[in-house]
């Protein structure tokens, strides 16, 4: 059998770079491997151009401001040919930082060819380790892929989400608690329950720290006080780490703790488990007829059943979250640990965030388009509230027990007497009235009672609506 691999060299081995690859594009530009080189580049040059301009090496200029265009140039313009250049340097590197740096030097050299070779370009990667370069790195990929690519895609979700529990905030719905017939509600409402879930996620998501370091192999600023004594290393490194728009960490080992990562990403995957329960309770108001999900889009819903539209945008949602969730979890497990001063597990495992968040997106994106499928039905929440007059056993086994509570006769045991007439068992509007006008209620409480329906016991359902965002 001819190798796949062999043949066609650019096949994806998984689905986010394959049949999903429209949906999660944008991700590429903050949390490829690319990426991650371009924005090692970025912080190499920011760090160059910071030591000159503070003048923190004795004698040593600063740039012009068009060799400062220049240098941040080649972050910009940072595009396959780079790629390429940068993956034969690592070849021979046997390291990918060290790629950056030799990379940068040659920039250097083309920009500022004189100053240079006189030594500047040992200023690049100054008092650096690896991970001084990587922990920022990786905090400005999150930073820019949470906020400029997951964020929005999950804020217009949940804001579909209000916009549809605002629109159906007074369509009654018989509620279900244990998978039994229980106090109607309406549709509106529970869906604001969802939203209200998201939105609070959505909150702490968009105020997350993203912390960095630059202090050296140990943290200690070694190698800075070693190389140029006089200077406020402290002060160099948080105004540098501010200035990429990061919150300075003060105390690391040789590796910034990621207890900022393991907090957005327990963060996101809280998100992506409240949206796995949207996702369930949808698929089953579809599966009660509660929910049509509109034809005519160009879908198969079934390869043998031509009647069926299958809900398989929140089915496919509920895998994707699943995949996020337990990669998620796993990232904020491991990246909080690390044996004494360093070790590599870090390393590799952040090589997984992009396909972490990339399910969470690839799931926004199916319950996004799974929700705008759908047109409600209210005759079939209607119906289902016909068939069950038995809930309106709590209104008025509530209201004896009120009664009951201010002296008014005949109101003894009103939850017995109620349990007696509709436990396990269906009862018709008829049948209710009857008992309700037996019961010796004062007259504008029975005519309250006796004029109730399933359709109007929904409380203040509507109203609760409005705490939505």
């Amino acid at each position: 059998m001819q190798s796949l691999a062999t043949a066609h060299p650019q096949i994806a081995l998984g689905a986010l770079d394959g049949r999903y690859r429209p949906a999660v594009a944008a991700l590429v530009d903050h949390l490829s491997e690319p990426a991650l080189n371009r924005m090692r580049v970025h912080v190499e040059v920011e760090w160059l151009i910071h030591l000159t301009e503070q003048q923190v090496v004795p004698g040593v200029r600063a740039f012009t401001g068009d060799e400062k265009a220049r240098l941040r140039q080649v972050v910009e313009t940072f595009g396959p040919d780079e790629i390429d250049e940068m993956a034969a340097t690592e070849k021979v590197t046997q390291h990918d930082v060290k790629a950056v740096e030799y990379f940068l030097k040659a920039r250097l050299r083309e920009i500022a060819p004189a100053d240079a070779d006189a030594g500047l370009a040992e200023l690049i990667h100054f008092c650096c380790t690896s991970e001084d370069i990587n922990n920022l790195s990786y905090a400005l990929m999150v930073q820019g892929a949470v906020q400029q690519v997951w964020l929005p895609r999950a804020e217009a979700l949940v804001e579909t989400l209000a916009t549809m529990a605002s629109d159906l905030r007074e369509v009654p719905l018989l509620a279900h608690t244990h998978g039994q017939p229980a106090t109607p509600t309406t549709m509106g409402k529970e869906l604001a329950v969802l939203t209200y879930r998201l939105q609070r996620q959505l909150r702490r998501i968009a105020g997350a720290e993203y912390l960095g370091k630059i202090n050296g192999a140990t943290g200690t600023y070694g190698a800075h006080l070693a190389a140029v004594p006089g200077a406020d290393w402290q002060e160099i490194s948080r105004t540098f780490v501010e200035g990429l728009g990061l919150t300075w960490n003060p105390l690391t080992t040789q590796i910034e703790s990621h207890d900022w990562q393991a907090e957005v990403y327990a963060d996101i995957a809280r998100f992506n488990r409240v949206l796995h329960n949207m996702c369930t309770d949808v698929w089953t108001y579809i599966s009660m007829g509660y929910f049509a999900q509109v034809r005519g889009q160009g879908t198969v819903g079934s390869s043998t059943m031509p009647h069926k539209v299958n809900p398989i945008r929140f089915e496919n949602a509920e895998a994707n979250l699943e995949v996020s969730t337990a990669l998620l979890d796993v990232l904020a497990s491991t990246l909080v640990q690390s044996r004494l001063q360093r070790d590599l597990t870090d390393s590799s495992m952040q090589r997984n965030i992009g396909t972490a968040i990339g399910h969470s997106l690839l799931a926004i994106d199916n319950a996004t388009r799974g929700l705008a499928g759908l047109d409600a039905v209210p005759e079939a929440m209607a119906a289902d509230l016909d068939a069950n007059w038995e809930v309106l056993g709590e209104p008025v086994q509530s209201a004896m027990r009120a009664l009951g509570a201010q002296g008014v006769p005949g109101m003894q045991e009103p939850y017995e007497r109620l349990k007696e007439l509709t436990r396990g068992r269906r009862i018709r509007q008829a049948e209710l009235v009857e008992f309700v006008r037996g019961l010796g209620l004062p007259a504008e409480v029975e005519e309250r009672l006796a004029a109730m329906t399933p359709q109007t016991y929904i409380g203040i359902a509507p109203e609760l609506v409005d705490h939505l965002d």
